[in-house]
């Protein structure tokens, strides 16, 4: 027997409460499932699947319910409260299922969903954790150049923002192409750039540059109109001012302004950009 996973078991003995349930194999490691789980006309020896946790005192417990999150797997489940030593997210048994702080990405909030797979800790216990890299998939059925959706579920510094693809396939967006246009929970559009050898996948919050201009000037518009119709640097500024203000890389602000330079929208200077 395993918990977190739904199992065959066999009935071997029947009481008051309830029944137990055993594998063949090894027949005295029994599991209990209480009595308004189990279905009239049930006989020892007869067979039920069942998916196995733990109960409120840690014991294992057998339930005919089904889960929404088995072992190993990813998914998004509801958080039903927030307290001093974690969340306790809705998974569709009795007992909630924990997310302690220390396998949160970020704080989650009553009412939200978050993304997380089911592990046991070395306690023993069943848990929830938003660390979800090594529980994704990388057989995803997608190419170069195909658009996919998925959750940001950790930004790092080092390697830019990971990305549940369709909440199941393990991808990234290099630092490089990562300019904090998303935030840990975000749902994004994303396009893959390329497929690993191990099959992960390289992402891009952004079109082709040749698609993508358009978009930028807009975006490079808007922030000048913010600014009273001088944008208080111009492209010359340094690649880590223009990725705080606009989110975009030097090379993609510069093609931007340089497609307003061409339509006659803005005017440059050596320190600012104006709207004409």
């Amino acid at each position: 027997m395993q918990l977190g996973k739904k199992q065959l078991l066999t009935v071997v003995k029947m009481v008051d409460f309830g029944i137990y349930l055993a594998d063949p194999d090894d027949p005295e490691d029994r599991v209990l499932l209480p009595k308004k789980q189990v279905r009239a006309g049930v006989r020892p020896g007869d067979q039920m699947e069942v998916f196995l946790y733990k109960d409120s005192r840690d014991r294992p417990i057998a339930t005919t319910a089904d889960p929404l999150l088995t072992l190993g797997d990813v998914g998004r489940l509801k958080v039903k409260e927030v307290s001093r030593i974690g969340a306790f997210l809705d998974w569709g048994l009795e007992k909630d299922l924990f997310l302690p702080f220390r396998q949160q990405t970020r704080k989650v909030r009553a009412g939200e969903e978050c993304l997380v797979a089911l592990y046991i800790d070395k306690s023993g216990r069943l848990c929830a954790t938003m660390n979800v890299y090594e529980y994704l998939r990388t057989d995803s059925p997608y190419g170069v150049d195909d658009h996919v959706t998925g959750t940001v579920y950790q930004i790092s510094e080092n390697f830019g923002a990971f990305v549940a693809v369709d909440d199941l396939y393990s991808g990234l967006v290099p630092k490089k192409e990562f300019f904090g246009q998303a935030q840990i929970g975000d749902q994004v559009e994303a396009r893959v750039t390329g497929v690993k050898e191990d099959g992960k996948l390289d992402l891009s919050l952004r079109e082709k540059s040749y698609l993508q201009i358009d978009e930028d000037a807009e975006q490079v518009m808007k922030a000048i109109e913010e600014f009273g119709g001088v944008l208080p640097f111009s492209d010359k500024a340094s690649p880590e001012v223009i990725k705080r203000e606009l989110s975009m890389s030097k090379n993609a602000f510069k093609r931007a302004v340089g497609r307003l330079l061409k339509e006659g929208r803005v005017e440059i200077t050596d320190k600012s950009i104006r709207k004409r």
